[in-house]
Formats: C-alpha cells, sequence, structure tokens
C-alpha cells in the first residue's frame, strides 16, 4: 500500500487536487505517521509552494526523522522562508535529533539570505566538528563565507575539499568576481580545466561577468565565442549576463543581437535589456521593449521593471511619466518595497518635485542607509540643505547607522552649492564622533572645500589627513587647483606627489592637463602629453586626447587641435569632438565648429549641450535659420536645454535665481540696484556684449535679456543681504558668459567687495575690476 501511494504522488505531483486526494487517502488509511509518506508529502507540497500543508504534514509526524526534518528545512528555503527554515534547524538541534551534512547544508543557505554571520559560523564550526566534508555543503560554506567578504577563508575551504564537483567550482569563482578578484577568477578557471571539469553554464555567466570587471570587450567577446564551442550559447543564464556585460562597457548594438537571438527569454532577460539601453542613454528603445514586454498578456513585469522605468523617468527629468508608472503601480497593487520606494524618490527628487518624494519618504514603513541618503541629497541639492542635516540627525535617532556612502553624499551635496558652511559643519561632525577617516571621505572634503572656494583648506586636509596619501587624494588636490586657475599649484603638486614615490594614472594627468588648461599653460600641457608614455608607460586614451584637444582649442590653436585628432591611434569619441566643438565656439569658427557637430550628431549622442554649442555658434554667426534647425532635432529627440540657475547661500537659505525670473520677494530692490550698478559700471567704460544673447532680438532687447542673467541677479541680491565690504560668493551651473563675466569684474571695482563666482568650469575670483583667470577660462 505505502509504495503504491508513493508511486501516486511521483505521478501526480504536479496536480494539487490529486495530490490532497492522496492525502487524504493516507489520513483514512491511517499512515499519516509513516515517515517515508510525510517525507514524500512535504517535498510535493513545498514544490507547491503550499508550505503551510507542508508544516501541517510535519507536525502531525510524532516522531520526526532526519530525512523528514530536511525536507521541511529544504522546502522552507526553496520558498525564500529563511528564518523560518532556521527555527527549525535550531528546533533540532534543541531536541538532539540527529543532524546530518543535507541539515547544515540547508540551514547555511538560510544563514547566507539572511547575513545572518553569526549562526552561519556557528553552523559551520558544527559540520568542522562532526566531520562533515562533501562537496555541497562545501559549495553552501563557499558562498557563505564569500558573503561575507572572507574570500580567502572560502579558498582555503575550497582547497581542503576532498572532492569538488562544478557546483563548488562555480562557488569560488563566482565569489572571487563578486569579490573583484578578476586575476584569481581567471586563475580558478584554467585551473579547473586543467582538473578535466567541464564548465556549466554558470560558469561561463561567471566568465562573463569577469570580463566585465576586467572591462574588456575584447575579452568579452571572446567568451562569448567560447559559448558556441561549449555548446551553452543558447542557456537563458549565460545569454543575460552577455546582454549585462555589452550594455555595462557600452556595446549596446552586441547587447540587443545577443537578447535578439536567445531561443527562451525570462523576465530577468527583459530586465537585463531594458536596464542596459537605461545605462547607455537610449531611453525610448527602453520603454518601446517595454511595451513590447507587456503586449503580450501572457508576459508580466515586476518591480525590477518597474524600478529600471522609474530610473529612465528620472535620467529624462519627466516627472509625469514617473507618475504615470507610480499609479500603474498603485493600481496593480505593488506593495511599495524598500528598493520601489527609494527608486519613487530618486525620481521625484530629480525632477525637483520634493514634496512628492518627502510624501512617499514620510510613509515608507521602512527606510534603509540608501533611502534617508538619497532623501538628504535631494533635500541639500533643492535649497535646504539646513533640513537634511536635521534628517541626518533623525536618522541617526532612529538608530540607523550613516555608512561612508551618506557622509560622502552629504559632502557631495553640500559641494553643490559652492558654499563651505554646510560642508565644514558635516567635516566637524565626522571629527566629533571620531568616524574613521577613510580616503574616500578624505577626497571628498578635498573636492568640497576646493569647490566651495577654500582652496587653501583642501590643501590642509590633505597635509594633515590621517590616511595614506594616494594618487587619488593627489587627484583630487590637482583638480582642485586647476578649478581656481592655479596651474603652477597644479604641476607642484604633480611633481611633489612624484617625488613621494606615488605612481600616476591616467586619471592624474586628466587632472594636470585640464589645470593646464585653465590657466593657458598650453606648453607644459603638450611637455605632460607627450612624455606621459615614455616616462610614465601610460599610453593616452581618449579621455586624455579629449584634454589635450581640449586644451589646444580653447587657446585658439584648432588647427592644431584638429590635426591631432587626425593623428590619433584610435577612433575618437564624442568627449574628443565635443572639445573641439567647444573651442569652435569659445573663437568663433563656424566652419570646423559645423563639421564636428556634425560628427557627433552622427553618433547619436544624447546630450543636448551638444545640440546647445551648435545652436549658439549658428546664432553668433547670425544663421538664425540653422538656429531653428538645430533646435528642432532637439525637440525632434526629445532633448532640453538645462536652465541655467545661480545660487547664493544667505544665512540657512540658498536662494536660486533663473533668468528673466522676477519672482524672488526681494524682487523690486534688486531690479532697482541692478539699474544703479548698469549706471555706474557703464560710467567706468563698460559695454554690453550682445553677441552673447543668441536670440533674433533687437539691441535694447538683448541688453535687457542680459541684465535678467541668473548670476547678476543673485550679485544684486547678496550684495543687498551682506555686510558691506565681506565677500560674496554665488555658483552656476552653466559656463558664465562673456558679458557677464566683464560685467562682475567691473561691479567689483564699483562695490569694492571680492565676488566668487564659480561657474561649470571653474572659479573666478573677482577683485577690484579683475578676475583670477586673466580672462581665460
Amino acid at each position: 500500500m505505502i509504495q503504491r501511494l508513493l508511486a501516486l504522488l511521483k505521478e501526480f505531483s504536479d496536480n494539487v487536487i490529486r495530490v490532497k486526494t492522496i492525502h487524504a487517502r493516507i489520513i483514512v488509511e491511517g499512515l499519516y505517521t509513516q515517515q517515508p509518506l510525510a517525507h514524500r508529502l512535504v517535498r510535493i507540497y513545498s514544490d507547491l509552494g503550499i508550505l503551510q500543508y507542508a508544516r501541517h504534514v510535519f507536525d502531525k509526524t510524532s516522531h520526526p526523522e532526519t530525512p523528514l526534518c530536511n525536507a521541511m528545512i529544504s522546502g522552507y528555503v526553496r520558498n525564500e522562508r529563511f528564518t523560518e527554515a532556521l527555527d527549525l534547524f535550531k528546533l533540532m538541534r534543541s531536541r538532539c535529533l540527529e543532524i546530518d551534512s543535507y541539515s547544515c547544508n540547508f540551514a547555511l543557505k538560510a544563514c547566507t539570505a539572511l547575513s545572518d554571520s553569526q549562526t552561519g559560523m556557528d553552523i559551520i564550526k558544527f559540520s568542522i566538528n562532526r566531520g562533515f566534508r562533501n562537496e555541497f555543503l562545501g559549495s553552501s560554506i563557499i558562498t557563505f563565507l564569500v558573503k561575507l567578504g572572507n574570500v580567502n577563508e572560502a579558498r582555503e575551504v575550497f582547497d581542503h575539499l576532498p572532492e569538488r564537483d562544478i557546483v563548488c567550482w562555480n562557488a569560488m569563482i563566482s565569489g572571487y568576481v563578486r569579490a573583484g578578484k578578476f586575476n584569481e577568477a581567471c586563475d580558478l578557471f584554467i585551473k579547473m580545466q586543467r582538473c578535466g571539469v567541464k564548465p556549466s553554464p554558470v560558469t561561463m555567466a561567471s566568465l562573463v561577468q569577469l570580463c566585465e570587471g576586467f572591462q574588456s570587450l575584447r575579452l568579452g567577446k571572446s567568451v562569448h565565442g567560447s559559448t558556441f564551442n561549449r555548446q551553452v550559447d543558447g542557456d537563458v543564464r549565460v545569454m543575460t549576463s552577455l546582454v549585462n556585460m555589452y550594455s555595462r562597457l557600452g556595446d549596446i548594438a552586441s547587447a540587443f543581437q545577443v537578447f535578439n537571438s536567445m531561443p527562451v527569454r525570462n523576465l530577468v532577460s527583459w530586465n537585463a535589456m531594458i536596464s542596459g539601453y537605461i545605462q547607455n542613454g537610449f531611453i525610448r528603445e527602453a520603454f518601446a521593449l517595454f511595451q513590447e514586454l507587456v503586449k503580450d498578456s501572457c508576459r508580466c513585469f515586476d518591480s525590477g521593471t518597474i524600478v529600471s522605468l522609474l530610473h529612465a523617468c528620472a535620467l529624462r527629468v519627466d516627472l509625469e511619466g514617473g507618475k504615470v508608472i507610480h499609479g500603474c503601480m498603485y493600481r496593480m497593487g505593488y506593495e511599495l518595497s524598500i528598493i520601489l520606494s527609494t527608486a519613487l524618490v530618486d525620481l521625484y527628487l530629480k525632477c525637483n518635485a520634493l514634496e512628492l518624494a518627502l510624501r512617499v519618504f514620510d510613509r515608507m514603513q521602512d527606510r534603509n542607509v540608501i533611502t534617508w541618503t538619497a532623501m538628504m541629497v535631494g533635500l541639500a541639492q533643492n535649497g535646504r540643505a539646513g533640513e537634511a542635516l536635521k534628517l541626518f540627525r533623525q536618522m541617526q535617532e532612529e538608530g540607523v547607522v550613516a555608512n561612508p556612502v551618506t557622509l560622502v553624499s552629504l559632502i557631495h551635496a553640500c559641494t553643490h552649492f559652492g558654499t563651505p558652511r554646510k560642508g565644514m559643519s558635516v567635516h566637524a561632525h565626522i571629527l566629533r564622533r571620531n568616524i574613521d577617516f577613510s580616503s574616500v571621505n578624505v577626497t571628498a572634503l578635498i573636492d568640497m572645500y576646493a569647490k566651495c572656494g577654500k582652496i587653501d583648506y583642501a590643501d590642509r586636509v590633505l597635509r594633515f589627513c590621517p590616511v595614506q596619501k594616494d594618487v587619488i587624494l593627489w587627484n583630487s588636490l590637482i583638480a582642485g587647483f586647476g578649478m581656481h586657475g592655479f596651474g603652477g599649484r597644479a604641476l607642484a603638486a604633480y611633481h611633489k606627489m612624484i617625488d613621494e614615490g606615488i605612481k600616476p594614472e591616467e586619471s592624474t594627468f586628466v587632472s594636470v592637463l585640464t589645470a593646464c588648461n585653465h590657466s593657458g599653460l598650453v606648453k607644459e600641457g603638450a611637455e605632460l602629453f607627450y612624455s606621459m608614455e615614455t616616462d610614465h608607460n601610460i599610453r593616452p586614451g581618449q579621455k586624455l586626447y579629449a584634454c589635450f584637444v581640449d586644451l589646444l582649442s580653447r587657446a585658439g590653436r584648432l588647427g592644431e587641435a584638429k590635426d591631432l585628432i587626425q593623428q590619433m591611434p584610435f577612433e575618437p569619441d564624442s568627449s574628443v569632438f565635443e572639445a573641439l566643438l567647444n573651442g569652435c565656439q569659445v573663437h568663433k569658427n563656424v566652419d570646423l565648429g559645423v563639421r564636428a557637430a556634425g560628427r557627433l550628431l552622427q553618433l547619436d549622442i544624447a546630450n543636448p549641450g551638444i545640440y546647445v554649442m551648435l545652436s549658439n555658434i549658428y546664432a553668433r554667426a547670425r544663421k538664425w535659420d540653422q538656429v531653428e534647425y538645430v533646435r528642432g532635432l532637439m525637440r525632434q529627440r526629445g532633448l532640453m536645454k538645462t536652465p541655467g540657475f545661480s545660487l547664493v547661500e544667505i544665512g540657512e537659505t540658498v536662494h536660486t535665481f533663473f533668468a528673466g525670473n522676477n519672482s524672488h520677494p526681494n524682487w523690486p530692490e534688486i531690479e532697482e540696484l541692478l539699474d544703479t550698478l548698469r549706471l555706474e559700471v557703464e560710467a567706468l567704460g563698460y559695454a554690453a556684449d550682445t553677441s552673447c544673447v543668441l536670440r533674433n532680438v533687437d539691441e535694447p532687447m538683448k541688453v535687457k535679456l542680459l541684465w535678467g542673467h541668473s548670476e547678476r541677479l543673485a550679485i544684486a541680491f547678496a550684495l543687498l543681504s551682506t555686510p558691506a565690504g565681506s565677500s560674496i560668493r554665488i555658483t552656476k551651473n552653466l559656463r558664465v558668459c562673456i558679458d557677464c563675466h566683464n560685467v562682475t569684474k567691473h561691479i567689483s571695482q564699483v562695490v569694492k567687495r571680492e565676488i566668487v563666482v564659480r561657474d561649470a568650469n571653474r572659479f573666478h575670483h573677482f577683485v577690484n575690476g579683475r578676475c583670477s583667470c586673466n580672462d581665460y577660462w
């Protein structure tokens, strides 16, 4: 009878009604205490996801044996009920039931999922004491230790296993990949092949991730080719990994080619392709693919899809699109998890819908440190840095521990305004709480002080920081000197770094060349560019070529810049042509600028700044029909010009001014002061440069538009709101135009004050009619 019932259960294991019928017969026959039947029922109910029935069968068994306990624990683990799995394992131990390697294996999987390091280590010690040494438990131990970050201990376990199956090899290789130890992963894969172990689809998926870690598209394509030889090219995991790799390495065409060739796609594959499009700026394609996904009613989407779409809306600053997705989530009954809620908060913050972000944030029952950090940064970036710091204190009161990312994000948020007061508060908090300094937060402090106009403070942070000075710290200081136009100090810092035995990186030369660029040190920059390969074995890549092209272009040496591009040993990317286009805009070279813009448009770059620069070149040449054509292209591609604004901090409040906007409460006083300043600077010889107005209007209107530029409004308000003789600090999100630069020099002479303006490129210190940039920026 028992064998007959077992056979029936096996035959109808995927039919809930039949299984329940057989279960009822077992009860009627009085066989429910039979361990083999109970074991089979627990397995089947667990596989069907009906855990309450599985547990009922388990509880009705008076003396459950180890295999039955293992089946119940395994069922909990497979259904992601990890806490219940551990509770049952602990119950087995408390009742002195026999525990075998399978019990430990399943319990350790639960510990891994829950990140329960204490219980997990206890299980590992128990396993060692009992002499459990098989490949199943070994792979679980390796996975657990890797998740804890103990990769070396995991390798010790791996090396001492008497037998290793493919699961063990995969666990160790993927562990190395997740830990960023790509060379070790590569060596272990080679060793695996020498041991005659055939790679599985999981192995190949890890190898694809390895290529992503090496940032090597060539290696990735080689691994892709080997999937055909190993006959795993149709495996959904491998193919999805390839989609992810190509997307993250910027080859979106290959990513779609892989996706399109997949014989079977699951939701993870769709999400990978949608996310890949978004990561590479192909927002329309992402939404089109999403529509294709939902077109078939058999296909559904999950929270991962929604998070990607919300991120796309955030990138496009598409508030209405984000609201539609939010409403769709509500109608479909999606529970707002931490991940979804954080994505919504991020979307609303990036769309400047601060109140909506706060509403989502306040309604969250659970908030992790990432959510708190996003909300604090959003408040700070929306001019409410004081509230951000209050929220930081509230986060601490609720017992959420700030991680380095939180502190760095707060410092960066304060940096956004170019005013040091808030950043100094965070710095003081780090000192008061004895929070350990790391290279990351020291770098953030150097960057903050440099961008807030306190370059000497930045220098002091580097000189007295308690961490080992690495190349990243030096790069930050060099970049800071360059931002302030101190090219000589940047070069001195570079040479001091070399003297201290620190090897420069490509990013170091990017910072030094940028510093030379901002100071007009063309000769010094050229010497560095042509010596870096011979002196430091650094072959210039796209970034360095773009920096050098920018240096030559800003200096007006556009012919040399063009020749350099033609001599590049590889195909120039968009950054190189953007640098040339910017130089053409500064020096009003329409023909070359149009050619550079044409190359950029061929690359289909979704950067509105390119279109704006081309439009500006045409406008200065009075080619208004071409201006309208370029603006039409922007509208056609769904791109918007970034609106210019200027910030000034008065007391605890950051005031934001937009060009031509008269909505500020103090507008009458601002307008009156601007009229007075205009008369005074004109008396000193100022004449408006109306070529900066890129609109087809008459001269008086151009002059009026110039005096409505955001930095002038901010300067006037600061003059009204601060004591006579004090310095004024203004931050602008775009490059200061030539006329605003000229008029600010005259204003500094009239009001006898230092005016510090941080624009998108650098700092300008205006004192007594002169600027620190010497009119070179």
